[in-house]
């Protein structure tokens, strides 16, 4: 076997061992279970008490935020007014009863591609299916108790306001009827970020000390947990340059959790799929605690600011930021740059390869807004070949280069017949004419392997970049293909949508079985280039090669049609591109010859 031949069955098996290693590891998403003590945890929240949740204010003694338990509200209560949230982006409300951000909908995301789909439900309120909320207070210090504070059950009044809107914020207050008059002015964005500003007035005649903090609480965990290795869910927080992403399995218990002091900047939050709520302090000095209430399974992280000191006739004042929406790049990048959030755009889960999946996208953005400025429909379906252009386009010196030592190969293959015939069985002689020739003649064998070796880091992080950010999600392209982020949703069961029935349920074995049009354009032209070349005369090369292209065909056929796109369009660039340059070597490719014969009967050799 000549090396040529050789390394084309390495450049093979190489491919062949990455796409099972990319089984293995990162295996099709699990279905969504029920979480059977979710709704057990949320009829249990009311009136309990545990510990505090963090430790001292650096500044004083005094003044610690509650724990989730704590804060939450009674569900034996009456329910509270409510103040209507309405902007471009959200929908929702704020209970009065502890003034809290508990319902909350994106009205420009939709659960399904249905058009009557139900909008995305972020925040709910206790007493609901998966509670999560927002709240904000002041934890009591020097001559103050819990019953001076406003708590999770506090009645607030509503002093300005009657919506929340971009252009009309609301005020809350409330007066302890001891000296304290507490207000609670919110306000919103035309996106997804709302500033809650908190101040406290001392008009009573003792000096006294409090803590504010905001809390973000989730009963149980979310519906629809993905639970897949390549996709972060759960805790998330960045604190002075430093990102930690924590799974739900992997929280403290509140009896037992670390308190992360910000020097600098920080924020904490929860991270889903496509969506996000974090609280951003405002100022230094701010503690960050998060731990989960296993009793009753709720995941908690809070907020804690210095703590003030009032004395009669004093004030004092706070405000923090809330994150509650989508993770539209975008946006994020928006609040990093010219709101100020330190790394903001590191809340999308950019995987290991994040030195290439932030620029791909980047890139990959540029690349669907332009083309929709221009009109083009299904234009991220056109952005992915466009991206694919750009990666060839650097790519082909490289290309250029191991295409022309593979010509060279082809040239030298009279020499290395002679070579191989001198050396009979001296391999060590045969080794050492082969370098010698190799060397005379500046070809490097192992060459052809390179772009194939390139390609893998590029096409995970293609993966990573198509499955884990927002813009691709129900992202349509052409025809049939309406969510770039899903597999080709056509197959040849129904003949693509001729037959009139349904096609298999995705994730079925006969949706793997009876593929799509992509995935078998994708296997056509992996075929095609194939043909550049004549078959080899190795009996085995010959069925690897002629079985690569459908089993690829059928491995790659479950995956993201954005990624199928990608595959195809590097495909047929890779044989423009390929068949050019052996043109410009003086070699002309017969592949309609080569199509023709692997079609010709093979004779039959004689038995004897």
């Amino acid at each position: 076997m000549d090396d040529q031949n050789k390394n084309l069955i390495l450049a093979t098996a190489l491919s062949f061992i990455v796409i099972l290693v990319w089984f293995v590891l990162f295996p099709p998403p699990e279905p969504p279970q029920q979480d059977a003590t979710t709704a057990e945890a949320t009829s249990e929240t009311g009136n309990s008490a545990t510990a505090p949740a963090t430790a001292t204010a650096p500044s004083a003694a005094t003044g610690e935020a509650p724990a989730a338990t704590d804060t939450a509200a009674d569900e034996t209560a009456p329910e509270a007014p409510r103040v209507p949230i309405s902007t471009p982006s959200l929908e929702g409300s704020i209970s009065l009863k502890g003034g809290r951000i508990d319902q909350l909908a994106l009205r420009n995301y939709r659960e399904t591609l249905e058009p009557d789909s139900d909008i995305v439900t972020l925040l709910s309120p206790v007493g609901s299916d998966h509670a999560y909320y927002a709240l904000f207070g002041w934890a009591p210090g020097q001559g103050l108790s819990a019953e001076t504070v406003p708590g999770a059950n506090t009645i607030w009044d509503v002093e300005s306001g009657q919506e929340l809107t971009p252009d009309s914020p609301v005020t809350l207050v409330w007066d302890n009827g001891a000296g304290l008059t507490f207000r609670r002015e919110i306000s919103v964005d035309e996106k997804f970020m709302f500033t809650v500003s908190q101040s406290v007035e001392n008009t009573g005649s003792a000096t006294t000390s409090l803590a504010p903090y905001g809390i973000l609480a989730r009963h149980g965990e979310p519906e629809g947990l993905k639970n897949f290795f390549i996709l972060h869910e759960g805790g998330i927080r960045m604190v002075d340059g430093e990102l930690t992403e924590t799974d739900y399995d992997d929280f403290e218990p509140a009896t037992d959790h670390e308190t992360i002091g910000v020097a600098e900047n920080g924020w904490t939050g929860f991270t889903d799929h496509y969506w996000m709520t974090t609280l951003v302090p405002g100022g230094n000095g701010a503690q960050i605690t998060t731990f989960e209430d296993t009793r009753r399974n709720i995941y908690q992280t809070t907020v804690k600011q210095a703590t003030e000191t009032l004395a009669p006739g004093q004030s004092a004042a706070v405000s923090t930021r809330l994150f509650a929406g989508a993770k539209e790049w975008e946006t994020i990048r928006a609040y990093q740059n010219e709101g100020g959030i330190d790394r903001f755009l590191d809340s999308i889960d950019w995987g290991w390869f994040f030195f290439l999946t932030k620029p791909i996208f980047a890139v990959l953005h540029w690349l669907n807004v332009t083309l929709a400025g221009m009109g083009l429909a299904g234009s991220m379906g056109w952005a992915i070949i466009g991206l694919t252009l750009l990666i060839k386009a650097l790519l082909l010196p490289l290309a250029y280069k191991s295409y022309v030592s593979m010509a060279k190969m082809k040239e030298l293959q009279p020499q290395m017949e002679k070579i191989k015939e001198s050396a009979g069985d001296d391999r060590q002689k045969l080794q050492k004419e082969m370098m010698e020739l190799y060397k005379k003649e500046k070809v490097n064998p192992a060459s052809g392997c390179l772009p194939i070796l390139l390609q893998i880091p590029i096409f995970f992080s293609l993966y990573k970049v198509i499955f884990v950010t927002l813009e691709l999600r129900h992202a349509p392209w052409i025809g049939w293909i309406k969510d770039l982020s899903a597999p080709d949703p056509s197959s040849l069961y129904n003949l693509w949508g001729i037959l009139p029935w349904a096609a298999p349920e995705p994730g079925s074995i006969l949706a793997l079985i009876f593929i799509g049009i992509l995935p078998l354009l994708l296997g056509i032209s992996m075929w095609l280039q194939q043909k550049l070349n004549p078959a080899p005369t190795d009996p085995t090369q010959q069925m690897i090669f002629a079985w690569m292209p459908w089993v690829f065909m059928f491995m790659l056929g479950s995956f993201a049609s954005g990624l199928v796109i990608y595959w195809i369009a590097n495909n047929t660039i890779t044989f423009v591109q390929q068949y050019l340059i052996m043109r410009s070597q003086g070699y002309k490719p017969d592949v309609l010859g080569n199509i023709k014969g692997s079609f010709k009967r093979k004779p039959k050799t004689d038995q004897k």
